[in-house]
């Protein structure tokens, strides 16, 4: 399980987010702190593997929390969930050590997403001082990017993509285009575009599957290594 710290300054918003967490797989809740100073002075912080952290708090910035972090030596992974628009602190962001942003308000599929793309992230970097190839860090580099959110091609949009990914993720033997049309209601062109472009990002594989007649047709995997 990866522990999880929640920092956000509203108790109602704090206890939604918390709520959140416990519905990904693979998540836990380990404290919930409504100041920059009890994260800080968190003392269970050698559980926690992940803060979920507001920029805007009462006492200090998200940003300042993120410095004492650092200064003390703490490399917890850590994504800004807030309503923080401004670049400079998205840079700022980044220069500290925030491995993903999500803009408030968001829906619950988008903050799935950032926490599963996390979770895969972590999954493909697992392996202590294992020499890691030019290729297994594009690909782990490439979870986290994440696609919700992000421009997509024309003609696409976040909420099929989501809907793709969530098929795909659930089906344990891969699915074709035209299963994952047949699911979704959508064209087999449609599905199958949408299933390139998770390909080709690195999010999924793509294999022959042969029938008993005719020409083998693909079949799409979740790509969890």
């Amino acid at each position: 399980m990866i522990g999880t710290l929640v920092v956000e300054d509203d108790p109602r918003i704090a206890e939604a987010h918390a709520r959140f967490v416990e519905r990904v797989p693979g998540f836990s809740v380990v404290g919930i702190v409504h100041s920059g100073a009890e994260a800080l002075r968190f003392p269970r912080m050698d559980d926690v593997d992940l803060i979920l952290l507001d920029v805007y708090l009462p006492d200090m910035s998200g940003l300042d929390v993120c410095r004492g972090l650092r200064s003390h030596g703490s490399t917890v992974d850590i994504i800004a969930v807030t309503s923080a628009h401004d670049i400079q602190i998205v840079r700022s962001a980044v220069a500290h050590g925030v491995v993903q942003y999500l803009l408030k308000p968001f829906t619950f599929a988008a903050f799935r997403d950032k926490l599963e793309r996390y979770a895969d992230f972590r999954r493909r970097m697992a392996g202590g001082g294992q020499a890691a190839a030019q290729h297994d860090v594009d690909r782990a580099l490439a979870a986290l990017r994440g696609t919700i959110g992000g421009p997509l091609p024309k003609g696409m949009s976040s909420e099929t993509l989501e809907a793709v990914t969530a098929k795909l993720r659930n089906a344990a033997d891969g699915l074709s285009a035209t299963e994952v049309g047949e699911r979704l209601g959508t064209a087999r062109v449609t599905a199958r575009r949408y299933l390139e472009y998770l390909v080709e990002h690195g999010s999924a594989r793509r294999e022959p599957r042969y029938g008993s007649t005719g020409r083998p047709e693909h079949v799409y995997h979740w790509d969890k290594s």
